[in-house]
């Protein structure tokens, strides 16, 4: 059942809402979230499709705010809303609400989000495009207790992961994230079942794919060796190498679907990674609306740390770990004076130090 609201208020649409579940014969409210939308007209039927297919796990509120652009300055002085009232079939298992700001209520959505939210139900933003640098400061992200974003979507993917490094509030998470979940389980599964200790790793996959950067930072994070990141043509994430003193431990996944696990001195094994659909990924991020620390730590670990194999130099000592900037300017100013000084004096002994500060 739909229901069409135009130049309408909250209130209004919140009638609508009642007055659209007794006719359906559902009066009571039965969600347990509401989930909170912020796209535009390009992707909101991909992103609304993918909420209301992971609403048959996560019955919720879907709030789609779609900010329209005013052709004219007259236009942008004029304040209005449209909506669209879904209940039943057309809503998943729960009830949706498309917003459609105009005017100076484009700059204040959350005074019309605000009284559509449910009662005493956790909130969850998602920007599946066109994300903010700081979901927490954002006016309707300050709402919610998750905040969903997507670094896939961003133009420069590499340097909104450094940015959400320095931003991070607990409730933040990246759909980035979420699928790399099968990876990062299946390689913890298969270091279980060796006892060997982890020498280097190396994670292959596209270029500018956030989701490789964060792999290769949460193992770099969790077992505090060198990683080094290098590039192939996908689809995605496409294998990833770990080296250790009882010998190579492989994960290879060329076709986006199956995998195989190699680990020495015992049989290869297929393993299903299928490259998931966003509906799939949005009930996994639901599951649990408490901070992701893992997310954190791993996030917080810096993208810049590492380095892609084409701007890593053949005399380096450990491939895939980049100094910061003020380090390395340190380490070079002694070669230097030695250089002037005494061609053949000694690494000095304060290099050690640095060199220590930096093996993460």
């Amino acid at each position: 059942m739909k229901i069409d609201l135009t130049d309408t208020t909250a209130s209004k649409v919140n009638k609508a809402l009642v007055q659209g579940r007794r006719a359906i014969g559902t009066p009571a409210v039965g969600m347990v979230l509401t989930l909170v939308i912020v796209t535009d007209e390009e992707n909101a039927y991909d992103a609304l499709k993918a909420a209301n297919d992971a609403s048959h796990e996560h019955p919720a509120r879907t709030l789609v705010v779609i900010k329209r652009v005013s052709r004219s300055p007259r236009d942008r002085t004029q304040s209005r809303l449209d909506a669209e009232v879904r209940v039943g079939a057309d809503a998943g298992s729960g009830e949706t609400v498309v917003l459609r700001l105009y005017g100076e209520v484009v700059d204040h959505a959350q005074s019309v989000v605000l009284p559509l939210l449910l009662p005493d139900a956790p909130v969850v933003v998602w920007w599946p495009v066109n994300a903010p640098l700081d979901p927490a400061k954002d006016p309707l992200g300050a709402l919610a207790q998750r905040r969903v974003t997507d670094t896939y979507a961003s133009e420069q993917p590499v340097r909104d992961l450094a940015t959400r490094s320095t931003t991070y509030t607990p409730g933040d998470t990246d759909l980035s994230w979420t699928r790399i979940t099968p990876w990062r389980s299946m390689l913890a599964a298969a270091l279980d079942q060796v006892a060997c200790e982890v020498k280097a790793v190396e994670v292959e996959g596209e270029e500018f794919n956030p989701s490789c950067e964060l792999l290769a930072m949460w193992l770099a994070d969790r077992l505090d060796v060198p990683v080094k990141r290098s590039l192939s043509s996908g689809p995605g994430l496409t294998a990833v190498r770990m080296d250790t003193d009882c010998g190579p431990i492989k994960l290879d996944r060329a076709d986006g679907s199956l995998a195989t696990l190699s680990i020495e001195g015992q049989p290869d094994r297929a393993v299903a990674l299928k490259r998931r659909e966003t509906a799939e990924l949005m009930a996994e991020e639901l599951r649990r609306l408490d901070p992701d620390d893992t997310y954190a730590s791993a996030l917080r670990y810096g993208v810049d740390r590492l380095k892609s194999p084409s701007s890593v130099p053949k005399s380096e000592g450990r491939a895939g770990l980049a100094l910061p900037a003020p380090v390395e300017a340190a380490a070079k100013a002694p070669a230097v004076q030695a250089t002037a000084q005494e061609p053949v004096r000694r690494e000095p002994p304060q290099l050690e130090p640095v060199r220590k500060a930096t093996t993460k």
